[in-house]
């Protein structure tokens, strides 16, 4: 709604006034020149004056200039933008200074300083004009380079600020699937900052076009040499002064141009990239079930793994022969002539933050577990090469690959986000790692399309990620990281973007690829279900060390961590034993049947099954009975989950039936008594 002033005129609503009429005056300010020039002009004779010889001259010369300088600005402004916002140098404020300086330094003073630097006598001109008779100053290239000079820091702080505001998830993953750098740089960043790139090429160019002052003063005012539109104005300005208004006006005109092209994009209003805005795929429920890997199809890729030569190379006809612990699952289509597919076993020696080893043989998956921050990520960005905070020392088979770049290591990544690049669709996504590794572009995308199909996800393949819901993403993203046949896979919570229809899917899916991977596979989770299901072991991290690396049951049976404990249902309660018992971290005495050493610090284990509730104080063997509140009631299956709080006992988690709970009358801050025998207590020394 808006409010009228007197006189009918409209306030938008929300604009004191105060602040109001000021900026109606800065608007005005600004449009008045403006407007001068368009009531000045003769448009009678517009055509006259733009169709003169002199005129026509140095618009051709300007539009040399101009796009001569906009070629140097790409060919050298793009690497330093890509410096400033990618690398970490010493005098890194320094260099991002000298960029911005000739943006605010007066242009005479420009043209004076390219003199004393390219000049005849200046530091660099007399050697470029002895060893290769090349003479800047009153020459065209002095005009490119004084333009050059003050355009440049508009293309490099446009595509910094682009840089800057990527994702580094996007270059990495591209690199996990073995694009080198320059490939990650031309197919990957150089698409995904295109809006800002062009944005600066538009107003580097624009810049030069209209350069006036440091051309004048390096350059001079030479017609057919020097002479620009800018210049050519100036002049016009002492004869001809309706002329000028008319030249003013087309590169008013050019201005207004390149302005409205942009949109807003330099200034960061107008509208955003598509795919911040595009509304996703509602969810999965539509997406065709993922089909029953291998059940009557011989082409299933689950099985018809590429091989590798003895140097690595890919042999997209290779036969595959991996095992994962008795089972083996050989290529449907074998070939005699091909050699057998490598197993690679994994040895990992990581310090810094995270600081663990692991040795693991081929056909191993691993649950990587344990609560935020404690350094699950920071492993697996470790085993690739890609984090200063801990370093891996890493083998695969009899290769060491500490030492080379993350795109030569066969370590295939899936970071949480999916990463999916942003301007390739899904079946280009895909493809990405093979067309990486060499394969034939046919080739690739036939692979790749039916690694989408064995993920319910192969209708799906000719749209970009922003028509994508997230388990959909999550689903080419997992695709995407099989399809490049690593040595090493490393998965960061592949599965938490599904539904858990779809999760079961694409979980069943991706244990049959593991069933038959030659490498390690490392699956960050905080499912149970997952670690359960997928993996082999699970490595339980806290603060960046191992607490427990053994089979799921083992976890499973006895938990050393009170995270994982809660994780899997069940109460966890850190603490020391003593002589009465275990004391615990938050106050409190547990009773337990076996006792340990004093001083040992343990987590006692209880289930929630194995806590009585009662609303009266219970009499009789119990020997551990704290008084409580209920807090929530949560269903479970058949049974129903008592969050009980205590000011002598840390929260503890109850497990009753729902004909009990009706019974005891139960309800959110009901007054109960929990109870738990000192038999139901297990002590997992830490």
């Amino acid at each position: 709604m808006n409010r009228a002033f007197p006189g009918g005129r409209l306030r938008p609503r929300g604009a004191p006034l105060t602040l109001l009429l000021p900026a109606l005056a800065a608007i005005a300010f600004l449009l008045l020149p403006l407007v001068g020039i368009l009531a000045r002009t003769e448009w009678s004779r517009l055509g006259t004056h733009l169709s003169e010889p002199d005129t026509v001259e140095a618009l051709k010369l300007s539009l040399i200039v101009s796009f001569w300088s906009l070629g140097l600005s790409l060919l050298f402004g793009v690497p330093l933008a890509w410096l400033l916002a990618r690398v970490r140098f010493p005098g890194k404020t320094l260099v991002r200074s000298l960029v911005l300086l000739p943006m605010v330094l007066p242009p005479t003073v420009g043209g004076v300083a390219l003199l004393l630097g390219f000049g005849r006598r200046g530091l660099l001109g007399p050697w470029l004009e002895d060893s290769f008779g090349i003479t800047l100053p009153f020459h065209t290239s002095g005009a490119v380079l004084a333009a050059t000079f003050v355009a440049m820091p508009f293309l490099i702080i446009s595509l910094e600020g682009a840089l800057a505001g990527l994702r580094p998830a996007y270059e990495e993953t591209a690199a996990s699937l073995g694009a080198s750098p320059v490939r990650v740089f031309l197919t990957v960043t150089l698409p995904m900052v295109a809006p800002g790139l062009a944005a600066g090429a538009a107003l580097t160019w624009a810049r030069a076009l209209g350069e006036f002052g440091a051309t004048i003063t390096f350059a001079g005012n030479l017609p057919g040499t020097t002479q620009t539109l800018p210049l050519r104005v100036y002049l016009l300005l002492q004869d001809d002064p309706e002329a000028a208004t008319s030249v003013s006006l087309l590169l008013l005109a050019i201005a207004m141009a390149v302005l409205i092209a942009l949109r807003g994009r330099w200034t960061g209003g107008g509208t955003r990239e598509r795919a911040t805005h595009e509304s996703p795929t509602p969810d999965d429920a539509p997406a065709d079930p993922a089909p029953e890997p291998g059940a009557g199809n011989p082409h299933d890729p689950s099985d018809a793994q590429v091989g590798r030569d003895p140097h690595g190379a890919h042999r997209p006809d290779g036969r595959l022969l991996r095992a994962r612990g008795k089972r083996a699952v050989p290529d449907p289509v074998p070939d005699p002539q091909a050699p057998t597919a490598g197993a690679w076993r994994l040895r990992a020696e990581v310090t810094g933050f995270t600081r663990l080893s692991l040795d693991a043989e081929p056909g191993t998956t691993i649950a990587v577990v344990g609560p935020n921050g404690a350094g699950k990520t920071t492993l697996l960005r470790a085993l690739l090469g890609l984090t200063p905070r801990s370093h891996a020392t890493l083998r695969l088979g009899d290769l060491d690959v500490t030492a080379l770049a993350p795109h030569r290591r066969d370590v295939a990544w899936v970071p949480q986000n999916g990463a999916l690049f942003p301007h390739l669709n899904a079946l280009a996504n895909t493809a990405y790692g093979l067309r990486a590794h060499g394969v034939r572009r046919a080739e690739a995308r036939r692979a790749a399309q039916e690694w989408l199909d064995r993920l319910g996800v192969g209708h799906l393949a000719r749209r970009r990620p922003h028509q994508l819901s997230g388990g959909q993403a999550q689903r080419v993203a997992l695709a995407r990281a099989l399809a490049a046949r690593p040595r090493l896979l490393l998965l960061d919570e592949p599965l938490a973007a599904l539904d858990q229809t779809t999760r079961a899917q694409v979980r069943h899916t991706l244990r049959r690829h593991l069933d038959g991977f030659g490498g390690v596979c490392l699956i960050v989770t905080h499912d149970p279900v997952e670690a359960v299901s997928l993996a082999d072991r699970v490595l339980v991290l806290e603060a960046g060390r191992a607490l427990q690396d053994a089979p799921p049951a083992e976890v499973t049976r006895n938990p050393r961590s009170p995270w994982v404990a809660r994780m899997l249902g069940l109460n966890a309660w850190p603490g020391t034993f003593g002589p009465e018992g275990l004391v615990l971290g938050g106050g409190g005495r547990l009773v337990v049947a076996d006792p340990l050493a004093p001083g040992t610090a343990a987590v006692a284990i209880i289930a929630p099954e194995a806590v009585s509730v009662h609303r009266d104080r219970p009499a009789g063997s119990p020997r551990n009975v704290w008084p409580g509140t209920v807090r929530e009631i949560t269903a479970l299956g058949s049974r129903l989950r008592i969050l009980i709080t205590s000011p002598e006992a840390p929260d503890l988690v109850a497990e009753i039936t729902p004909g009990a709970a009706a019974e005891l009358g139960l309800a959110d801050g009901a007054a109960v008594w929990t109870s738990v025998k000192a038999t139901e207590v297990t002590l997992v020394p830490r």
